[in-house]
């Protein structure tokens, strides 16, 4: 017997690059995402995150889950950079993570040059 629609978390179980940004969202595996994501080394998940909010620690509790995995952090914190507040980035730096932020565009094409690399990089990517 048919459900009805079924709602799953936004995810793509894999690594991609990105192929385009901005309108609110991103292009990558030849979808489009409206909203901010996370590029993780277990896929890509969509990140409730819009510019302005604090970047708190517990708003980066899936990239911590997986810090084994991931050497370097990419922060997209909109159309201008944002300093990591310390909590974060002390947070980060006890799993070994280094975490860089930039603007958004800036994060996206760098976290390309070093997927394509194959380098341990993760991104978290607020929407612009």
């Amino acid at each position: 017997m048919a459900k009805g629609i079924e709602i799953r978390e936004a995810h793509f179980p894999g690594r991609a690059p990105i192929d385009a940004y901005g309108n609110g969202g991103f292009r990558f595996a030849d979808m489009s995402h409206r909203g901010s994501v996370l590029m993780l080394p277990s896929g890509i998940y969509a990140w409730d995150t819009v510019e302005g909010d604090p970047l708190s620690v517990d708003k980066f509790k899936r990239v911590l889950d997986e810090a084994r995995e991931i050497e370097v952090l990419l922060v997209g914190t909109g159309r201008e950079i944002r300093p990591l507040p310390a909590e974060l980035k002390a947070a980060m730096r006890a799993q070994n993570v280094s975490s860089d932020p930039m603007s958004t565009g800036a994060a996206v094409r760098t976290y390309n040059v070093m997927l394509a690399e194959s380098r341990a990089v993760a991104a978290a990517l607020i929407a612009v």
